[in-house]
C-alpha cells in the first residue's frame, strides 16, 4: 500500500479518537466544577505539555526514525484516554491531558513523513491530505462523541481510546520507515529551534504559525462553551455542528487546496485563508442568531483548509531537507506555545468579558497573520543553516 495512504488511514483513525474528545471535555469538566478559566487550562495543559515534547520527538525522529516516535506518540494517546475516561477529580484530568501532551508528537511526525515522501511540486498537495484526514476525523469523531454522550460523558473516551489503538496497529504493523539514521544529525532541539528562527524566510513563517494557532485555539476550545451560553448547545448539539465543519473542511483540504495553491501560488493562499478564517470568526463573536452563525462555519472552515497544508507546506519547503523533524518539530513547538496561550485567553475572556470577546480578538489576530503573509516571498530553493 502507498505510504502516503498509510499515513493517511493512522491520523484519521487517531484523530477520530481526538474528534470524540474535543467537543466533550468542557462538559465533562464541569461535572467536576471546573470554570471556564479552568477549562481553558485545562487544554493548556496539553499544549504545553507538547511545547516541551514536540522539539524532543521532532529530533528522535531524525535520529530514530518516524515510525517508532508516531507509535509512542499513539500508545500515549490510549494511555491518556484510559486516565481520562476512570478520572474521579479535576487534578486527574490534568495528568490525563499532561500525558497525552507528553507524548503528542503524532502531528509533526506525520508531517516530517510526508515531506520525506514527496517531492516540493507535490507536497502543498500531499498536506492537503493530511488536512483531509483531519477534516474527515473531525466529522466521525464529534458526531461519534455526540452519539456516545447519549450514554455518559466517559463512554465517548471509551471509544475514542478503542479507536486509537486502532490507530496505534495500523502504524506498527503497515506504515513503513522513510528516515535512515545514520543521516540523522546530533544536535540539540532547542538549539535547532533557535537556529530556524534566525533564518529569515521561517521566522516569518513561524510567526504566522503561532498567530493562526494560538487564534484557532481560542475559537477550538471555547467552541462548546460559547454555543452553550449563546444558543444553549449540549454536547450532542456541540458534537454534531463540529461534524458538519469537519465536513467543510474535508471538500476545502481534499479537493480545493491543490487547484488553488497551482492557480494563485501558496502565499497568496494562506493569505485568503487566513482572512477567510477571520472573516468567520468576527462574524460569529457579533451575531445572536443561530442561522447566521452556522453559516459563518463556511468562511471559517475554508480559511482553516487553506491555512493548515499551505503553512505546513511552506514552512518544510523553507527547511534543509535533511532537518525535515526538526524543522517540523520547532514549528511544532511554537504552535503548541500558541495552543497553550490560546485557551486561556479565550476562556478567561470568556468568562471576563463575555463569549463574543474571544472570537471577536481572535479574529483581530488572524487579520494581522494575514498582513504579514501578504509580504512572504518563498526562497527559490530549501535554505540550509
Amino acid at each position: 500500500m502507498n505510504p502516503l495512504a498509510i499515513i493517511f488511514l493512522t491520523l484519521f483513525v487517531n484523530l477520530v479518537g481526538f474528534g470524540i474528545i474535543i467537543p466533550l471535555l468542557p462538559f465533562y469538566a464541569q461535572t467536576f466544577g471546573a470554570s471556564p478559566i479552568a477549562i481553558g487550562l485545562l487544554f493548556a495543559s496539553f499544549s504545553l505539555s507538547q511545547l516541551v515534547a514536540s522539539p524532543i520527538l521532532g529530533d528522535l525522529s531524525d535520529r530514530w526514525g518516524r515510525r517508532p516516535v508516531l507509535i509512542f506518540s499513539l500508545v500515549g494517546t490510549v494511555v491518556s484516554f484510559v486516565m481520562l475516561a476512570l478520572a474521579n477529580s479535576l487534578p486527574m484530568l490534568f495528568a490525563a491531558r499532561i500525558v497525552d501532551g507528553l507524548s503528542g508528537g503524532n502531528i509533526t511526525t506525520a508531517r516530517a513523513y510526508i515531506a520525506d515522501i514527496t517531492t516540493e511540486e507535490n507536497r502543498a498537495k500531499s498536506f492537503g491530505v493530511l488536512g483531509a484526514a483531519f477534516g474527515l476525523g473531525f466529522i466521525v469523531g464529534p458526531a461519534l462523541g455526540a452519539a456516545f454522550s447519549r450514554i455518559s460523558y466517559t463512554a465517548p473516551i471509551w471509544a475514542a481510546a478503542i479507536i486509537t489503538v486502532i490507530a496505534t496497529a495500523l502504524a506498527f504493523f503497515w506504515l513503513p520507515e522513510t528516515v535512515h539514521r545514520s543521516h540523522a544529525g546530533g544536535r540539540s532541539p532547542w538549539r535547532a529551534l533557535g537556529d530556524s528562527w534566525r533564518l529569515p524566510h521561517l521566522r516569518v513563517l513561524f510567526t504566522i504559525d503561532f498567530v493562526y494557532w494560538t487564534a484557532f485555539a481560542v475559537y477550538q476550545t471555547t467552541f462548546a462553551l460559547f454555543g452553550a451560553r449563546r444558543f444553549g448547545f449540549d454536547a450532542a448539539h456541540t458534537g454534531y455542528l463540529l461534524s458538519v465543519f469537519g465536513f467543510l473542511g474535508v471538500i476545502v483540504q481534499g479537493g480545493m487546496v491543490g487547484p488553488v495553491v497551482k492557480t494563485i501560488g501558496e502565499a497568496r493562499t494562506l493569505m485568503i485563508g487566513l482572512a477567510a478564517a477571520a472573516i468567520g470568526w468576527g462574524g460569529s463573536a457579533l451575531t445572536h442568531s443561530l442561522p447566521v452563525f452556522v453559516s459563518m462555519l463556511v468562511p471559517g472552515a475554508i480559511g482553516i483548509g487553506l491555512c493548515n497544508s499551505t503553512l505546513s507546506s511552506l514552512i518544510s519547503k523553507a527547511a534543509p531537507a535533511r532537518e525535515q523533524g526538526r524543522v517540523q518539530g520547532a514549528a511544532g513547538a511554537l504552535e503548541s506555545l500558541g495552543r497553550t496561550l490560546g485557551p486561556v485567553w479565550g476562556n478567561g475572556a470568556l468568562q471576563r468579558f463575555g463569549e463574543g470577546t474571544a472570537y471577536g480578538t481572535a479574529a483581530l489576530a488572524l487579520i494581522g497573520a494575514a498582513m504579514l503573509a501578504v509580504g512572504y516571498q518563498q526562497p527559490p530553493r530549501s535554505i540550509d543553516p
